[in-house]
């Protein structure tokens, strides 16, 4: 089942280097140099760029398709707040229809109030979040929680919004694949984009490396949407065979960590940020345990059957990682003092 097979296919295509793509290549050019020469623009001083009092790190990638942002944005805010820092964290919000904007996202909003990233990140962290499509108003709106660093989750190609340290994911199975631009390829910005960028992290990697550092997504525990019910997955005593859906930019990761942990699954492909309703997923099977990510979840949860679960998943970073992203901040307590002055 899928609402996504044009996007899964136009994702194929991308990584594994279709021959037919060819015949975008013209508008592939178009496109790189509007969004080259765009950028320069705001690196020249020709459009407007509003830069915070407070640092802020983009978390972002240049490729389409699922990188891990949203479980690297998890890992900053619980490890910077380990730091001494109060991160706030702003967002798009893509799907998000609030009854105004800049919206500040409550844990019990609706996904289609708040977004489905950003109310999984204040559901997991219960941090101040803001969601609005004009990122420097969300940044304002989030200043006046006290936060002392932002944490700009997606926007590296909002350029709008000044930034003091620019994060970079990249699929470290996917890479880039045909390291072609819109449409013909999935990069959103060329591939030399990546040597002006302060940290590349790789989702998937084993090591840091020259080319980055590695990011391992860990399996965390099975979450059931109606009880609450939380089981380690080494010690779920259910059937093995189970359904297994995914709505997120690279559904096989997910499926293949569920293999991973001896699940033999059913897979079903719902398009990132799907809106899921009752009729949607009627299809499902009933008569076994539906796994699907932390991110759907917070989309079923209202029309959860008692058999629905969901695997919760961290990022780890190496302490080398931690080290260099330091090195680009100041220490809290002079962040604090440029709030002030």
């Amino acid at each position: 089942m899928s609402g996504s097979s044009l996007e899964q296919r136009l994702l194929r295509a991308w990584y594994s280097r279709a021959g037919w793509l060819k015949l975008l290549r013209p508008l592939s050019a178009l496109y790189r140099r509007v969004v080259v020469r765009r950028r320069q623009q705001y690196l020249d001083g020709q459009r407007a760029q509003w830069q915070p009092p407070v640092p802020l790190i983009v978390v972002g990638n240049i490729t389409v398709g699922g990188t891990g942002k949203t479980p690297m944005v998890v890992w900053l805010v619980e490890f910077l707040r380990r730091q001494g820092y109060r991160p706030g964290v702003v967002s798009r919000g893509y799907g998000a229809a609030p009854p105004s904007f800049p919206w500040f996202v409550s844990p019990t909003d609706a996904p289609a109030i708040a977004g489905d990233e950003p109310l999984l990140i204040v559901q997991r962290c219960q941090v101040p979040l803001v969601v609005d499509p004009d990122r420097p108003a969300a940044a304002r709106r989030l200043l006046e929680e006290g936060v002392d660093l932002i944490i700009s989750d997606d926007g590296l190609q909002h350029y709008a919004l000044g930034r003091s340290v620019e994060l970079v994911l990249l699929d470290q199975q996917r890479g880039l694949g045909n390291r072609r631009c819109l449409p013909e390829g999935p990069l959103r910005e060329p591939a030399e984009r990546l040597q002006s960028v302060d940290l590349v992290v790789r989702n998937g990697a084993t090591a840091d490396g020259p080319k980055g550092y590695a990011m391992q997504l860990a399996p965390g525990v099975l979450v059931n949407l109606v009880s609450g019910e939380r089981v380690a997955a080494n010690r779920w005593s259910g059937s093995r065979q189970v359904a297994a859906m995914a709505g997120i930019g690279n559904p096989e990761r997910f499926f293949a960590t569920l293999q991973t942990l001896a699940f033999e699954c059913e897979t079903y492909i719902f398009a990132d940020h799907a809106r899921y309703d009752e009729q949607m997923l009627a299809p499902l099977p009933a008569n076994k345990p539906l796994l699907m990510t932390e991110k759907d979840a917070v989309k079923c949860a209202a029309i959860a059957r008692d058999n629905w679960w969901y695997l919760s998943v961290d990022a780890k970073l190496s302490d080398d990682f931690a080290t260099a992203l330091l090195a680009l901040l100041p220490a809290p307590e002079r962040a604090c003092e440029s709030i002030q002055e």
